[in-house]
């Protein structure tokens, strides 16, 4: 394949609504939505309102088959994932590219046992947060999708090229690091520090910035992500920690991390695939968690009298 032209998205919350907009605004006969049969009825009620504007989207169930996409983004929340990489099956084809925008470092793992790494990026979402109530999705804009290979021996490095183009023809903002595996890894560490804890005190970024306890803690965070980051075989270490912090600092300060914004909704976080995934890495490295261990039993009580 030398061209992206058909596109598959499954999920549009927060993050796969904003690309489910421009690609739709792009060429709208080309996308599919991937839904079930009950998300099918309730969008077709209640259709997502992305920046005020109701998002008029062709959906696709998992059981039709006349539809190979070119380019796969998965975008659900990380409890949907298992069901998401079973229910694309029909969809992917020989030269399939699949992205996952997913929290974490363990989705394109998953993917990639499914089917295989020729096709899987390793990539992620960054930018200012989407915000979402209900069935309403406000964004501002800011944010790139980041993307690249894990091993040029596993995965077609001209993958790399045709997704640069075809974005740039949607006009979707993307970075291409050389360093992929780190700069993923990056992303996991600003998630791990700023979620969890934000979470737990209902912080904005802006005042999760003016606190410096919060400050002392997100670092602390940060270093055990980097000790197993290390041990994890990632490269160019050194500046991790100040990177995540610059990073962090370009947050709107009104935003709320995605966690925080899941724990007001009453809704199941992503706490697996961040303080769980860092604990079993711990253990896997002889690497202490403590940080992570507290904030799980944290988020796990918040959960309990949530869904209670």
């Amino acid at each position: 394949m030398n061209e992206i032209k058909k596109v598959l998205i499954c999920g549009i919350g927060a993050i796969g609504s904003i690309y489910a907009d421009k690609i739709s605004k792009y060429n709208h006969s080309d996308l599919k939505i991937l839904v079930d049969k009950d998300r099918l009825e309730k969008y077709k009620t209640s259709p997502k309102i992305f920046n005020g504007i109701p998002l008029e989207l062709d959906y696709i169930l998992p059981e039709e088959n006349n539809f190979t996409a070119d380019l796969i983004i998965i975008a659900t929340k990380s409890d949907g994932l298992i069901d998401a990489i079973n229910n694309i099956k029909n969809f992917v084809g020989d030269e399939t590219i699949i992205m996952s925008l997913l929290n974490g470092v363990t989705s394109e793992e998953m993917i990639a046992e499914k089917y295989g790494w020729k096709h899987t990026l390793l990539s992620y979402f960054i930018g200012h947060s989407a915000m979402r109530e209900g069935n309403k999705i406000t964004f501002d804009g800011v944010g790139d999708i980041v993307f690249g290979i894990k091993d040029k021996d596993l995965t077609s490095i001209q993958d790399i090229e045709i997704v640069k183009n075809y974005f740039d023809k949607v006009k979707i903002s993307y970075k291409t690091p050389e360093n992929m595996l780190r700069s993923y890894w990056l992303k996991f560490m600003l998630n791990v520090s700023t979620n969890q804890p934000s979470a737990i005190l209902r912080l904005t970024f802006g005042q999760m910035r003016e606190n410096p306890k919060f400050i002392i803690l997100m670092k602390n965070i940060m270093q055990e992500v980097l000790e197993i980051a290390k041990a994890q075989k990632v490269t160019d270490t050194e500046t991790m920690i100040d990177e995540a912090i610059s990073a962090f600092n370009t947050m709107i300060p009104e935003g709320k991390t995605s966690m925080l914004q899941d724990v007001e909704a009453g809704r199941k976080t992503e706490l697996e695939i961040f303080a769980s995934t860092v604990i079993k890495l711990g253990e896997k490295h002889n690497i202490p968690t403590p940080y992570n261990t507290i904030l799980k039993e944290m988020i796990e009580a918040i959960e309990f009298s949530n869904l209670l």
